[in-house]
Formats: structure tokens, C-alpha cells, sequence
């Protein structure tokens, strides 16, 4: 299959290694130096400067600056094929809507973190009420800087809202948030949501002084936890004061996200994250950031 990479930066680059492992011969779109360097050396079948010069291609995948979002997606969809872009599925609210309306059964978001096997399996507990009725999640995504030019919020806050969606049946709705601001870019932020199904309570950071990525679903009957990012278990802390481990292997969830999407350009059920709900996700982003202020 061959398959177009808009974007070869450092993710990028882990896109196109896997994308090769799925078996597709990969057109790369990159201009800089390094981009291009990265794109050869990780065994593209080609390099081309823009979306239009793909030639003929199964699918897309998006992996550039947020900011840029919009305007490569829309020149991807004139190509006609499913396209998969990088999370978020843009910065502005207007544009998230346009895109979801323009091509709402062939535009996916790339939320690696619903198809995380820990996080499945918080899923699987709350949908089973295996420690009784879902009360709400609690949400932590804290570290020490930030790579990206755009603030914190935009670039891990989507990270968060997926897995509530996959664990609670939807985006939720930002209530209240604080946040810490430094030089006009959000930095930190507390913030409550909601859904029908539960409550989110979220901590974002880029101030911390260590890594900690941790999801909390609190249940009437005790509490599920996925205490960090590599973890391939569950652990059930039971009301009584029993504890319960859940194992939950897997593959690594951006290898197992390009899967489904390679598997839907084949013909086979579509990725997880439409268009609608990477829509929601901007949307519920841009309300925290405004609550913060």
C-alpha cells in the first residue's frame, strides 16, 4: 500500500518507521534539511516538497506543527483519500468544524492513547462496572518543558480528553479551571469537567519537576489506576482495602492507531477519533484555556 507523511520531524520520523513495519511504502512531504535527511533515512519510498506532488497514495497521514493543521489537511482531502492527522485536529474552533463537515467519514485524529491497552482496559472496567458504578477520572500529565510552540494545553490537554472520551463515552465539558501563565503561554492548569457518565478532574503541566503520566477511575465499589504511561496493568484498589492487579499487554498504541487506519484504507472498519468528536476535543481545549484565564 502506499501511503503519504506529511511531516518528518521527530515524531514524524516514528510515524514513518512504523508505517514501514505495517508493510507501506511511504511518499514523505518534507522541506528542511533535516526533515528530508530523516525521511531517507527512515526508507521512503519517496520525497516530494508538498501535499499536491504525492501522486497516488491510499491514505494521508498528518504529522506537522498544529498550527498548520488546517491548511495541510484541507490540501490532503483534495486528494480524495482518508486522511489521519496528528492530535489536535487543529487550534481554532471554526476550522475544526469546517474540516469535521467537510469530510466527516474520511477525516480521523490520531489519539494514541485510546488505543492504549491500560487505558482499554479502564474502559472495559467502567463499561462492565466491575468495581461498580463509574463516579469520574482523574487525569495527570505533568513534566519539565515543553517542545512545541504552542502552550502546554494544546499539546497534551487533547491527550486527556481522548482517554475520557474513551473511558466515559465522550468528550467532556470544561466547568472550571485555574491556570499559570507565563509570558502569555498557559503553563499549567487544574481544571474540572463533566460528562453524563462522570466527572474529569485534570492536571496539566509543563512545570513539574518530574514525568508523571497517571489516570484515576473512581467507581463506587473503589478505584481502577494506570499509573503511567508504559504500565501493561490495571491496578483495581478495591473499597475493603484489597488491591487487584489487571493485566493488559499490547501493542505500543501508535503502532496499533496506524494499524486501524492502514486497515481502513484497505476497506476495513475505521479508526477510532472522527472527525466530530477531534472537533469536540479543540472545542472542550479552547474552553479550558479561556476558563483559565
Amino acid at each position: 500500500m502506499d501511503v503519504g507523511l506529511v511531516g518528518c520531524g521527530w515524531w514524524g520520523a516514528h510515524i514513518l518507521r512504523d508505517l514501514r513495519t505495517l508493510g507501506c511504502d511511504v511518499r514523505v512531504v518534507a522541506r528542511s534539511d533535516a526533515s528530508v535527511a530523516r525521511a531517507r533515512e527512515g526508507g521512503a519510498a519517496a520525497v516530494v516538497p508538498d501535499v499536491a506532488s504525492l501522486g497516488a497514495v491510499g491514505g494521508i497521514v498528518v504529522a506537522t506543527p498544529i498550527d498548520t493543521h488546517a491548511a495541510v489537511v484541507d490540501d490532503a482531502l483534495d486528494l480524495a483519500v482518508p486522511v489521519f492527522v496528528e492530535k489536535p485536529l487543529c487550534d481554532e474552533i471554526a476550522d475544526a468544524t469546517r474540516l469535521a463537515a467537510r469530510a466527516p467519514d474520511r477525516l480521523f485524529v490520531m489519539d494514541k492513547w485510546r488505543y492504549h491497552p491500560g487505558v482499554r482496559e479502564l474502559a472495559r472496567i467502567a463499561s462492565r462496572e466491575s468495581i461498580g458504578e463509574p463516579h469520574g477520572l482523574r487525569t495527570i500529565r505533568v513534566q519539565q518543558g515543553n517542545r512545541h510552540v504552542e502552550d502546554v494545553v494544546w499539546v497534551l490537554a487533547p491527550h486527556d480528553l481522548a482517554i475520557a472520551l474513551e473511558v466515559l463515552g465522550r468528550v467532556p465539558r470544561p466547568r472550571a479551571a485555574k491556570g499559570q501563565w507565563s509570558d502569555g503561554r498557559l503553563v499549567t492548569i487544574h481544571a474540572l469537567l463533566d460528562t453524563d457518565r462522570g466527572w474529569h478532574a485534570l492536571e496539566i503541566s509543563e512545570r513539574a519537576p518530574a514525568v508523571e503520566r497517571r489516570v484515576e477511575l473512581h467507581c463506587e465499589g473503589g478505584v481502577a489506576v494506570l499509573g503511567d504511561g508504559w504500565d501493561e496493568y490495571v491496578v483495581l484498589h478495591h473499597a475493603d482495602g484489597r488491591t487487584e492487579r489487571v493485566e493488559a499487554p499490547g501493542e505500543l498504541p501508535l503502532l496499533a492507531e496506524l494499524r486501524a487506519f492502514v486497515g481502513f484504507v484497505a476497506g476495513g472498519p475505521p479508526p477510532m477519533s472522527s472527525a466530530a468528536e477531534g472537533a469536540a476535543v479543540v472545542e472542550a481545549v479552547a474552553a479550558l484555556r479561556g476558563l483559565a484565564r
